[in-house]
C-alpha cells in the first residue's frame, strides 16, 4: 500500500501549532517569527513535504502549463520548433502539454476543448488552420494563443503570431533560379497547408512575373486539400514530379524539403541527373537536406527561434506585457541541387 502524502496538517499537529501559521511559514511570511518559521521549514523537509503544485496554481489562477500543438512528430520542422519552444518554457518552469493535429482543422479544436478543461494558460499552434470557428471559439473562451507560421486571418486581440516570411521566402528561392538562367520554372506544393502554401505559390508566380515570364498551370502541381494522417511528403513530391517532366520545365521549385526529397528519388529512379538535366529548391532547411546527394539548395528558416520566441510571448502576454506579432526573415542556402540549365533541354518522358 502506498504512502499517503504528508499535508500542511501533519506539520501543524507535529509542531503544534496552527494549519494557518505551518502555510504562512512555509511561503516565508513575515507574519511568523524567524525562529519559528525556521523550525516548522526543517521539520517540513524532515518529513518529507512536497507541496501540491496543483492546488498552489489553482489558487493562482495560473496552472504554469501550456498547450502546443503540431501537424505530426514524423515532421522534422516541427521538432525543431518544440525544442525551442521546450527550452524558453523549462526556463521559466513551464510545463508543455504537446498534441497533433495532423492538419485537420476539426482535431485541431477538439485538442483546444481538452487543453482548456485541462485548464492551461495559453496555447502555441504550429499547425493552426485559422477557420471561423476557431477563431470564434478561441474567442469565446479567452485562451491566450500564439501562432507559429499561421498568420491570423482575424482582429482577436488575443490571437498573436510568429511567422517566418513565406512570400519573401519563396521570392528568394525563384530569383536564384533564375539569376541561373532558368525560365520555365516548376512549383510542387500542398493542399492541407492552405496558408503557408498559399503565400509560397504567390511568391512564386509574383517573381515570374517581375520576371515577364507567365505562369504556365501544367508547371505547377498541389496536392489535394484533403485531410490525410498518413500523408508522406516525400512520397508526394516522388509523384507529382512525373507530371512536370513533359512540360520542359528545367528547374523545380517545392513547398518544403521533404518534398524535394521525393523529387530527387524520382529523378534518381527515371535516371535524370540533378542539378545538370534539372535544379531542385526545397524550403525549411531541416537537416536531411545537407546529407542527400546532391545536397539540398533550400530557404532556411528559423525554426528554433520561432520556437523561443512563440514561448516567450506568450509568456509576455500572461504577465500582461505588451506584445506584437513578429515576421522573421529566410535566407537562401545554396548547394549542389541548382546549377544553370543546358542551353538544349533535355526531354524527359516515361
Amino acid at each position: 500500500m502506498s504512502r499517503r502524502p504528508i499535508s500542511i496538517q501533519d506539520i501543524a499537529s507535529a509542531a503544534g501549532v496552527s494549519h494557518s501559521t505551518v502555510s504562512r511559514a512555509l511561503h516565508n511570511s513575515d507574519l511568523i517569527r524567524p525562529e519559528v518559521r525556521q523550525r516548522i521549514q526543517q521539520l517540513a523537509q524532515e518529513m518529507g513535504y512536497t507541496p501540491n503544485a496543483v492546488a498552489q496554481s489553482l489558487k493562482g489562477q495560473r496552472t504554469n502549463t501550456v498547450g502546443l500543438i503540431i501537424a505530426s512528430i514524423s515532421d522534422p520542422f516541427a521538432g525543431r520548433v518544440v525544442r525551442g519552444v521546450e527550452e524558453v518554457a523549462q526556463a521559466h518552469h513551464t510545463s508543455l502539454f504537446l498534441s497533433l493535429s495532423h492538419n485537420d482543422p476539426e482535431r485541431e479544436l477538439e485538442i483546444i476543448e481538452t487543453f482548456h478543461r485541462r485548464r492551461v494558460d495559453g496555447v502555441i499552434s504550429a499547425s493552426a488552420q485559422m477557420g471561423g470557428a476557431y477563431v470564434e471559439r478561441l474567442a469565446q473562451i479567452k485562451m491566450p494563443t500564439v501562432l507559429i507560421n499561421q498568420q491570423a486571418e482575424s482582429e482577436a486581440d488575443r490571437l498573436h503570431s510568429v511567422d517566418a516570411d513565406d512570400y519573401d521566402g519563396a521570392r528568394q528561392a525563384v530569383e536564384h533560379l533564375l539569376a541561373l538562367g532558368h525560365r520555365k520554372i516548376g512549383y510542387l506544393g500542398v493542399g492541407n497547408r492552405r496558408q503557408s502554401n498559399r503565400r509560397r505559390f504567390a511568391g512564386y508566380c509574383d517573381t515570374l512575373s517581375a520576371a515577364g515570364i507567365a505562369v504556365d498551370a501544367q508547371w505547377v502541381r498541389i496536392t489535394p486539400t484533403v485531410n490525410n494522417v498518413h500523408a508522406d511528403d516525400v512520397l508526394d513530391g516522388q509523384a507529382m514530379l512525373p507530371a512536370l517532366l513533359p512540360t520542359g520545365v528545367t528547374a523545380v521549385f517545392c513547398y518544403n524539403d521533404l518534398i524535394a526529397v521525393g523529387v530527387l528519388l524520382a529523378c534518381r529512379e527515371r535516371g535524370i541527373a540533378t542539378p545538370a538535366q534539372l535544379s531542385v529548391v526545397g524550403y525549411d532547411d531541416v537537416d536531411i537536406a545537407r546529407y542527400v546527394t546532391p545536397s539540398l539548395t533550400t530557404i532556411h528558416q528559423p525554426k528554433l527561434r520561432l520556437g523561443e520566441m512563440a514561448m516567450q510571448m506568450l509568456l509576455d502576454i500572461l504577465e500582461g506585457r505588451p506584445v506584437q506579432s513578429r515576421v522573421l526573415a529566410n535566407d537562401l542556402v545554396v548547394r549542389e541541387s541548382t546549377a544553370s540549365p543546358r542551353r538544349t533541354p533535355a526531354i524527359f518522358g516515361d
